[in-house]
């Protein structure tokens, strides 16, 4: 019995060999995939189910990811479900101000671990802040460690608007951090 043929006259491959595809994809970016949407706003409450989507739109599309590629598909379908998580977040604001899914570190004491739990916070306050274009290389490149070369070929941009984008991100990033810390010192200082 003959396989189908796909758009291009070729036979699909498999579907036990998309599916074993499909199962790589998962156990080796998943990881990736959730960090993303957290440094680009999903929440943490939502992160898992943001990232379940991206998965989803892959399986829906496995046969349209070019072999060599599904980092790079999984990086942009991340960057818009985020994107629409974002949206959906703000018009519920159901913000408690407390984030009860932050992951616990195994630190040695509770004070420590509140520490880390406040910076996470900031650097998650200051990166939703940041125009998402500037956010996205930003925690590509200095979180996620990533090159420029890697990042540009993930967004479907230019080497060079890599760079711009994250020279940019770099200052606006700088500058949201001075701004927090002058309005923690300000509001700290007591006037008799």
């Amino acid at each position: 019995m003959a396989r189908p043929l796909n758009g291009m006259g070729e036979a699909d491959p498999p579907r036990e060999s998309l599916e074993l595809r499909l199962s790589c994809m998962v156990t080796g970016q998943f990881a990736f995939v959730w960090r993303l949407l957290r440094r680009m706003g999903v929440p943490a409450s939502d992160a898992d189910d943001a990232a379940q989507q991206v998965f989803l739109v892959a399986a829906q599309r496995i046969r349209d990811i070019a072999v060599g590629s599904e980092r790079s598909f999984l990086c942009s379908t991340a960057l818009h479900v985020g994107s629409r998580f974002r949206r959906s977040h703000a018009r519920k604001r159901e913000d408690l101000g407390v984030d009860l899914d932050a992951h616990v570190d195994q630190a040695p004491s509770q004070e420590e671990q509140l520490d880390r739990q406040r910076a996470r916070s900031a650097l998650d306050q200051i990166l939703a802040e940041m125009p998402l274009e500037l956010r996205a290389v930003f925690v590509l490149y200095e979180i996620e460690q990533l090159t420029s070369v890697e990042i540009a070929e993930l967004i479907s941009v230019p080497v060079g608007t890599v760079a711009s984008r994250l020279r940019r991100a770099r200052d606006d990033f700088r500058a949201r951090v001075s701004r927090a810390e002058a309005r923690r010192n300000f509001g700290g200082q007591h006037h008799v």
